[in-house]
């Protein structure tokens, strides 16, 4: 069988590409809302919704890079003569399998919630965990939906649903919570507004999704194909059971992570002699560090993903496909460490500007560390993904958990928050590691071998000395103004960041060719001059 056709081929690219735009709105969205939803709460209610986030999280990760994706490739797979009859049937074992699934761990949350928040050290958490259990009933319509029409190669549905859901579960959190704290209510119930607003945006998506779903139904012509030549239900059942959960690992690291610590941090440090009140600020303040490493994480997988359609689409094409390996990984290292060093230099006023004072910093700083080891594992593990290794990311996040379980039950007692952030940091940095050797040892590329060093090494110590010289002559101007660091921390990261892009590009980092197909690639090949 012959290479994708020209028209195929920039059908999946242009399905690829739709996803990603909308994966990365939905991301930067995810990370953004909890600044203004901090400044709302303060940090002990930030404590109280990153609690309970986690499961959460856990649900929308699989109702959109989970089950979609393997519903989508059951049907993508069927002949294109029988493939909307097969989607019918796929559509409907999907619901009956998830709906199954779906009430399991509504069960499970809510009438364990109090079980659950008594683990966390917390039992006034038990009303916001029955809340958030609620959006797993939405996950097998959420789910089939979008994994219909992607496997029938129509990605605007999923991308539509996905940026509606979340602009509307951060509009409704953000309102609720200023009304409610304005209103006097407490923390928890403020809380408990914020979690509905998220179940709110779950609704939302059905909504989107029943809307296309319906006129799809309008236009097609109702057909029957015979029954023998349609997948089993029983292979449609196995093939989610075992791909749904593995197939969105990498997209759970860093959920997965946060619920370790939902799990640990608090109930640790209670155990540690902090009183209640403290435990729950350090909790909180600890808690500023998600949305840095996911909003630093989406900037340099921005760039590093977008690489990912070609890899898949060239996969027959060997040494094609070990270059754009080894330029992916190379572009999450050059642009995950400018974001991690960046940050650390920059991190006082950026605490300042977002979060209204410094507390913490020196944990922020720790955990900024990680998007750099973050990022490497994400684009790692899609490649892997991509190219039907779905199995060893999985593996590879599970030991990852159980190294930040461990660190964090040994390192919280004696060094509080800073203990949680260095065992997000080696754990990471772990995974990251496992990630690329496996993936080197998959592809036979040679990763490491290809990477010019000495570049990132030069422009990370030159983008250090320009920061450390503009603080030393900005930070006696600032005091205590936030807007003052405001324009500190947002000169200092064009600063910064015009510096080290301008000397790793200078010092060929990336090639005239690499960079062209990078987003922005034209504007930068510029710099090459």
């Amino acid at each position: 069988m012959n290479d994708l056709s020209s028209h195929s081929y920039q059908k999946v690219f242009k399905g690829a590409m739709i996803l990603t735009v909308a994966g990365i709105i939905i991301k930067i969205l995810s990370a953004a809302y909890r600044v203004p939803f901090q400044n709302i709460v303060g940090d002990v209610g930030f404590y109280i919704y990153q609690q309970v986030y986690p499961f959460y999280g856990v649900a929308i990760i699989l109702s959109t890079y989970g089950f979609p994706v393997v519903i989508s490739k059951i049907i993508a797979e069927h002949p294109e003569s029988t493939r909307e009859q097969a989607a019918r049937k796929i559509r409907w074992v999907s619901f009956c399998f998830l709906t199954i699934l779906g009430v399991g761990f509504f069960l499970f949350l809510y009438l364990g919630a109090t079980h659950l928040a008594a683990f966390m050290g917390d039992l006034e958490l038990s009303v916001l965990i029955k809340i958030v259990a609620f959006s797993f009933l939405l996950l097998p319509l959420v789910s089939v939906w979008r994994g219909s029409f992607q496997g029938l190669g129509e990605m605007t549905p999923t991308a539509v649903s996905q940026v509606s859901e979340q602009v509307i579960r951060v509009g409704t959190i953000l309102v609720l919570s200023y009304l409610l704290v304005d209103a006097g209510f407490s923390l928890y119930e403020v809380g408990a507004g914020a979690i509905f607003g998220s179940v709110i945006g779950g609704f939302a998506a059905v909504l989107v999704l029943l809307a296309f779903y319906q006129k799809r139904k309008r236009e097609q012509k109702h057909t029957v194909a015979p029954s023998n030549i349609l997948p089993s239900s029983k292979s449609i059942v196995k093939v989610l059971a075992l791909q749904g959960f593995t197939i969105c690992i990498s997209s759970l690291l860093l959920v997965l992570f946060q619920m370790v610590d939902a799990f640990t941090i608090y109930a640790g440090l209670l155990e540690a002699g902090v009183n209640e009140q403290q435990a729950k600020e350090l909790k909180g303040v600890y808690d500023r560090g998600q949305p840095l490493i996911q909003l630093g994480t989406v900037v340099a997988t921005a760039f590093s993903l977008s690489l990912v359609p070609y890899i898949i689409l060239s996969k027959r094409k060997e040494e094609e496909v070990k270059e754009k390996i080894s330029l992916s990984i190379r572009v999450s290292i050059g642009v995950g460490a400018g974001a991690a060093v960046g940050l650390a230099w920059l991190i006082k006023p950026v605490n300042v500007m977002l979060f209204s004072n410094e507390n913490g910093y020196h944990v922020l700083l720790v955990l900024g560390l990680s998007i750099l080891f973050c990022s490497m594992a994400l684009t790692a593990a899609a490649i892997m993904q991509g190219l039907g290794y779905p199995y060893l990311p999985a593996l590879f996040v599970g030991i990852g958990i159980g190294i930040k379980y461990l660190l964090n039950v040994l390192l919280i007692p004696t060094h509080s928050t800073l203990g949680s952030a260095i065992s997000t940091l080696v754990a990471f940095s772990t995974v990251a590691v496992m990630m690329v050797l496996a993936l080197k040892k998959k592809t036979g590329t040679s990763i490491f071998e290809r990477m010019p060093a000495l570049p990132l090494l030069v422009s990370m110590s030159m983008m250090s000395a320009v920061l450390a010289v503009y603080l030393l002559l900005t930070d006696s101007l600032i005091g205590g103004s936030r807007t003052l660091a405001t324009v500190q921390s947002i000169v200092g990261v064009v600063l910064g960041g015009l510096t080290y892009l301008l000397i790793l590009i200078k010092n060929h980092f990336f090639t005239k060719e690499e960079l062209m197909l990078l987003p922005l690639g034209k504007k930068l090949v510029k710099l090459l001059k």
